[in-house]
């Protein structure tokens, strides 16, 4: 049986007709099933156990890479497919997923090719598409080993698992840098120098890692899978669980 949790941004009349034909061929597919509108303070855990009890085997996300770090972030540990079909902007996590948008979206589902993909662990929560550490003075530890400092005392940290991170380069030209599967990958930005305008940063350092700590004597901002929180402390690793999820054969990876 399949639950679709559409992202209440698709209430919208501007997605009513993209839906219409989405439905449609879902329905052609024998695939349609039932639908359920989220809110941002939904329990998506608790929706996803409810639908579960009732028979559900796959769940798929309706929205953006919003959409699906808010799903996954707490529905990770159930034990069910997860599907995925692209709306709206900003849809990155797709594109690894080789997910087309629009009704070609619904193939993918159908066809059902299921691979098992990684989940992040950080502080007691779980993120699926990216973990952001937004330029601060902090300090890194990986795999009890290895200690990153800047030395103008302030960088920035990515952790990627299946969302690609975009950068400006220092000429300008925006490049990107994509996650690669069966580990977590750091991407680490020194601050070079200050800018009278804005703060110049070195091109990523790329880290693979088993699991990391960051620090920072000050509270600093953190953004996983959407959500932010001001920590002084980060412990990052692998979760020991994986999510089955529906992919296109062009996924990246």
């Amino acid at each position: 049986m399949y639950v679709y949790l559409y992202d209440n941004f698709l209430r919208q009349k501007k997605y009513d007709s993209a839906l219409k034909a989405i439905e449609t061929r879902l329905t052609d597919y024998e695939i349609a099933g039932k639908i359920i509108r989220l809110q941002s303070f939904s329990n998506t855990k608790h929706i996803i156990d409810e639908e579960m009890r009732r028979g559900a085997t796959t769940v798929v996300i309706v929205g953006n890479d919003a959409t699906f770090g808010h799903v996954l972030s707490r529905g990770a540990t159930c034990d069910v497919t997860f599907g995925f079909l692209p709306m709206g902007n900003g849809n990155t996590i797709a594109q690894v997923l080789g997910i087309p948008e629009g009704v070609e979206s619904c193939d993918v589902l159908s066809r059902r090719r299921v691979v098992r993909l990684d989940v992040g662990w950080v502080n007691n929560r779980y993120f699926v598409s990216q973990l952001h550490v937004f330029p601060h003075d902090v300090s890194i530890e990986y795999d009890d080993s290895f200690s990153v400092f800047a030395v103008n005392k302030k960088m920035e940290l990515v952790v990627c698992n299946l969302q690609p991170f975009y950068f400006k380069n220092k000429n300008g030209t925006k490049q990107a840098v994509h996650p690669q599967d069966g580990k977590l990958e750091a991407f680490i930005r020194p601050l070079a120098r200050r800018g009278v305008f804005k703060d110049i940063y070195e091109e990523p350092s790329v880290f693979p890692f088993e699991e990391m700590v960051v620090r920072g004597k000050k509270p600093f901002l953190v953004e996983a899978d959407g959500k932010q929180s001001k920590e002084t402390k980060l412990t990052i690793r692998l979760a020991k669980s994986r999510i089955a999820m529906v992919v296109g054969k062009d996924r990246r990876f």
